[in-house]
């Protein structure tokens, strides 16, 4: 049984792997490069997702204009922990703020920003419970960039593969082609921070 509001990733002892898209300039230029370079902005903040199935709801299987390529990026794990550990979330919840003040300075002077949105299954249909996103702030973007990516790959083809089979209604075989995901390991104090289920 799923939690309402927990972290489910492509992860190894070393990585985690959040999914990003983007153009085929930008795109194109961090796959052979292996960060990030211009006309990619390093001015304005970053939102990264674990959740694959997420992140093709919001750029439509790649068919959104400007997200036609979809990268897979291996992010260390510390750095993953430091962003969720320096993380305010987007809108004040009761249960992680129960004073609306302290959250209202804290988001003011927040370098990363967390967002729970409901998760999706194959059809693109919500589900009860929720995936993460996570906002890398300008003050951090070039940390990212410099320190916390390990490896980028080009997901594309595979997001193309598993869109012919939804479009054909074959969804056993696009669901064989999915990313094996499962529940991302939080501390207590981690959790608390971010307002995952514990």
């Amino acid at each position: 049984m799923m939690k309402e509001f927990e972290i489910r990733a492509d992860y190894n002892r070393d990585t985690i792997v959040i999914y990003q898209a983007y153009n085929e300039t930008i795109a194109k230029s961090a796959i052979m490069n292996q960060k990030f370079s211009a006309p990619f902005s390093f001015n304005r903040m970053t939102w990264i997702k674990p959740s694959f199935l997420w992140m093709m709801e919001r750029s439509n299987y790649g068919q959104k204009s400007g997200q036609e390529c979809t990268l897979a990026i291996h992010i260390k794990r510390e750095a993953w922990e430091k962003a969720l550990s320096k993380a305010v979330l987007t809108s004040p919840e009761k249960r992680v703020y129960p004073n609306p003040g302290i959250w209202e300075k804290d988001f003011e002077n927040a370098e990363v920003y967390v967002q729970w949105d409901p998760e999706r299954n194959i059809k693109g249909n919500k589900l009860e419970y929720r995936s993460i996103q996570v906002g890398i702030s300008r003050y951090l973007i070039e940390e990212f960039n410099e320190e916390w990516i390990v490896k980028i790959e080009d997901y594309t083809p595979l997001v193309k593969k598993i869109l012919n089979f939804t479009k054909s209604g074959d969804y056993d075989r696009a669901k064989k082609l999915l990313p094996n995901e499962k529940v991302y390991p939080l501390s207590t104090e981690l959790a608390l921070t971010i307002g995952a289920s514990i």
